[in-house]
């Protein structure tokens, strides 16, 4: 960039110490390098008239010399133009090796994130994979298929991958057995294959079962799930969520619950994927609950109370203090960001990172 704005003023042919355009002056304090020489001049603070695709029409180097519409004028705007884009594409998130700074510091808790957490930041999935490694985190939680091998290239783990049902329609519901049980099948062994730690799985909407019967019914389909999971090597975990603002009816919403279905399943390769969020909504006591049963929890997710949004002093958690027994409590699994960014993203990835960094 700077050398194509060096280019376009020496073409108007300006000693670049009178460079001036009188709407784009600020202070004199930057400094541009061309030509083998280093001129001073002032920061361009460019305005919004700036059109960029005035700038390209302008910029036609095919055209020959004599028959080019472009003036002295056009060439100075244009280099105001480049300047006021740099200016602009500097506020970008940036996924080089050289440009992203490495936030994890302590790495006791294995942090990663869900989609979400970027949303609107328009990062594919390679360029994801490049910034989660470069900030240090773990991997990427609720993976599409699609993006494992890009994740593998990277070194990066898939958290949490599919496993079987759904919120309203989950295991609680005999008559999805027979198809819940070959999803189980297929998508244990892809996470097998990926050397992906865990599945998820759904309890389902109450529809008139009593807690009692849903129980039952899980459990049925679970003492079959998790012979094929140990198979594998793979955990199945059932998320615990809200059924107070996000998810009425939802079964698995209370963690004794969920937790007693652990005792009745009997196998290290099921356990709860504890949401911090929906269990502070419905129960709170975190700390106390997550110590105590924490050899039934195989996952993490985070976000803030309420809203779902960031891990900051708009919301109610300390997530440190959250973290800090989460590691005292010998947890070698996952934590997961699964909130959704109310301001800059990257700024909020960041002081997501900073608060589990424990």
């Amino acid at each position: 960039m700077i050398q194509m704005i060096g280019c376009i003023i020496e073409l108007a042919n300006i000693e670049l110490e009178n460079f001036g355009l009188s709407k784009c002056m600020s202070s004199p304090d930057a400094v541009l390098v061309h030509g083998g020489g280093v001129h001073f001049f002032k920061k361009l603070n460019c305005g919004k008239g700036y059109k960029m695709n005035r700038i390209h029409r302008c910029l036609d180097m095919q055209k020959p010399a004599d028959h080019s519409s472009v003036t002295r004028r056009d060439l100075l705007t244009i280099a105001a133009g480049f300047v006021g884009a740099s200016s602009v594409l500097a506020g970008l998130p940036r996924v080089e090796g050289s440009q992203t700074k490495r936030v994890v510091k302590n790495g006791r808790i294995k942090q990663s994130i869900c989609g979400g957490c970027l949303r609107g930041i328009g990062l594919d999935a390679e360029q994801t994979a490049t910034l989660l490694v470069e900030m240090g985190l773990a991997g990427r939680d609720l993976v599409r298929q699609n993006d494992w091998p890009t994740l593998k290239k990277h070194g990066l783990v898939a958290t949490m991958v599919p496993g079987a049902g759904s919120i309203k329609k989950g295991l609680n519901d005999k008559s999805m057995h027979p198809k819940f049980l070959e999803d189980f099948r297929k998508n244990i062994k892809a996470a097998a294959e990926y050397k992906w730690p865990n599945v998820i799985c759904m309890a389902g909407d109450r529809k008139g079962i009593s807690d009692e019967e849903g129980m039952d019914n899980c459990h049925t389909i679970l003492k079959e799930a998790v012979k094929i999971a140990e198979d594998h090597g793979v955990t199945i975990c059932m998320e615990l969520l809200n059924s107070k603002v996000n998810h009425p009816g939802y079964m698995c919403d209370k963690s004794a619950w969920g937790f007693e279905l652990c005792r009745r399943v009997n196998s290290p390769r099921f356990k709860m994927l504890y949401d911090i969020y929906h269990m502070q909504i419905m129960e709170g006591d975190l700390i106390a609950t997550i110590c105590k049963n924490i050899d039934f929890i195989g996952h993490f997710h985070t976000a803030g109370v309420p809203g779902r949004h960031e891990l900051d002093e708009n919301q109610e958690i300390y997530y440190p203090a959250v973290m800090k027994a989460i590691v005292e409590s010998g947890y070698q699994g996952y934590v997961a960001h699964e909130y959704t960014p109310t301001r800059d993203p990257m700024k909020s990835l960041v002081q997501a990172v900073k608060a589990c960094d424990v």
